[in-house]
């Protein structure tokens, strides 16, 4: 069978009078570049291309045949090529010869905007989770509760230990030392006034009201929703979670529940501890700068405070709880299999919980003052 014209094997070897030449012959096409090539990269050196043997030639050999002028460091007259040939190689040269058109200088702005929308878009769809997954986590709560045998004691009991006692040294300490700096500058400022007596009124209002609940509940959103997110999160990496789901339990009511009814019982007692703490942190800087003795503190404390202040600030912790193992543990079931997603996840428990517990207090703080509670 005859060969098909035009479809020989591309070559390229010296000839000529004095061996300068390097003649190309067969097909420098597409089809062949890896052969091309490999010929181009042997080539030797040479005063002269003639290129006018070759069978087919198209953008791609042209671009090879610029690659080897390049190599031997010859000049485009050097190469002959025939008048078909020629055209393609024109027009191949006028494209490479155009100007790159200049990069616009980018300000970061479409950028930031395109960031914003993103960040806009995500905190929707984790919005709509964290709805689904408190409605399902409710489902299953009203399950276990309905079918008291399916609760799991021990679990939570342990995390009531982790969540609760460990934390109660960390929420001492910082509600202490955040009352004690209330009540130095709040009497910095009533001092001007001779009203130095109403350090009291501030800081008990103070912490009963917003900042016990509110402190106790940013540091259990950094200390407990990361360690919930990376807890569920090894395991989901490990295959633990769809181990649960085969041997027929219920992630939710195995991972969720002892660590929802945990966070509800220990807050309300931790948030109880900070505004005791910060009182009494306050009435050692009253004590010790201002020159108010304790029992006259203790006394004013008893005539002005009321038992709603302190109603205001507890009622709030089981919607904090809430939140705080809610996005913890949704957290975790998303991570993606990788330790990156679990910090990631980790992170953005973090800031959520933070973030939604202001919010939520900002939001009861306005309530309450509206009803005038």
């Amino acid at each position: 069978m005859n060969a098909v014209p035009g479809n020989d094997p591309p070559t390229l070897v010296l000839a000529g009078d004095a061996a300068d030449t390097l003649r190309a012959g067969g097909a420098w096409v597409l089809e062949t570049a890896p052969a091309v090539e490999d010929l181009v990269a042997r080539a030797s050196r040479a005063q002269r291309i003639d290129a006018s043997g070759l069978q087919r030639m198209d953008s791609a050999g042209a671009m090879l045949l610029n690659r080897l002028l390049d190599r031997l460091q010859l000049e485009p007259d050097a190469l002959h090529l025939s008048a078909s040939q020629q055209a393609l190689m024109s027009r191949i040269d006028a494209v490479n010869a155009q100007p790159l058109p200049a990069k616009k200088k980018e300000l970061g702005v479409f950028a930031a905007l395109g960031r914003l929308g993103f960040s806009v878009q995500d905190s929707i769809v984790e919005i709509i989770a964290l709805i689904g997954f408190m409605g399902l986590t409710l489902k299953t709560f009203l399950k276990v509760f309905t079918h008291p045998a399916r609760f799991r004691a021990t679990p939570t009991i342990h995390h009531m230990e982790i969540v609760g006692l460990d934390a109660v040294p960390l929420v001492i300490l910082l509600s202490f030392l955040v009352g004690a700096v209330l009540a130095f500058l709040g009497a910095n400022v009533l001092q001007a006034y001779g009203a130095q007596i109403y350090v009291v009124e501030l800081v008990s209002y103070a912490f009963l009201r917003e900042f016990g609940v509110l402190l106790t509940a940013i540091i259990l959103a950094g200390r407990t929703a990361s360690a919930f997110t990376a807890q569920i999160g090894a395991m989901q990496n490990r295959e633990e979670i769809d181990a649960i789901r085969t041997l027929g339990l219920d992630p939710i009511e195995l991972l969720v529940i002892p660590r929802l009814v945990a966070l509800l019982v220990t807050l309300p007692l931790l948030t109880f501890i900070a505004m005791c703490m910060g009182i009494v942190g306050g009435a050692v800087v009253s004590w010790l700068a201002l020159g108010i003795p304790l029992d006259l503190y203790w006394s004013r404390l008893n005539q002005v405070i009321e038992l709603r202040h302190f109603v205001v600030g507890i009622v709030k912790t089981p919607m904090f709880a809430t939140v705080i193992s809610l996005i913890g543990c949704l957290e975790g079931f998303q991570t993606q299999g990788t330790a990156q997603s679990v910090g990631e996840r980790t992170t953005s428990a973090v800031v959520q919980c933070i973030s939604l517990v202001i919010v939520l207090d900002a939001i009861a703080a306005v309530f309450f003052m509206e009803i005038n509670l």
